[in-house]
């Protein structure tokens, strides 16, 4: 299992990491632009994340466009969008306008609102279909 975590809160990071961390490969990015890079760069090399965390509100290129330039590297690399990449984005907003645009304009797959909680979370992965096993250390 590979997980990409993008936000640019460290303790934000920080805690999605220790969740996910039992369960696989963590790579983090602190902003868009560096979530995106790792993005295209897994999925070019042959090793695709199974799920990305992305924060919404952050510097450079922020969450929602992100994930727009994610759905659209997919498009360009023949990715079947059966085979997308499964997106939570995670926002200190309860926000009705960012949860629209995350799910209608970038093909978001679920939506947290901070502070994260770890059973809220392990919860809504498992809703997206993915199986967490316990990674053998």
């Amino acid at each position: 299992m590979k997980f990409l975590i993008v936000d640019d809160d460290f303790d934000s990071r920080r805690l999605v990491q220790k969740i996910l961390h039992p369960f696989g490969y963590v790579d983090i990015a602190t902003d868009g632009e560096e979530g995106v890079e790792a993005f295209r760069t897994a999925l070019k090399d042959g090793e695709p994340y199974n799920l990305i965390t992305l924060d919404i509100l952050m510097p450079n290129i922020d969450g929602q466009q992100a994930l727009r330039e994610i759905r659209e590297i997919e498009k360009e690399m023949g990715v079947a969008p059966e085979n997308a990449v499964k997106v939570i984005m995670i926002s200190g907003l309860d926000d009705s306008k960012e949860l629209h645009d995350a799910f209608f304009l970038g093909e978001a797959t679920s939506y947290i609102v901070k502070p994260i909680r770890r059973q809220l979370l392990l919860d809504e992965i498992a809703t997206l279909g993915i199986s967490l096993d316990q990674a053998v250390a």
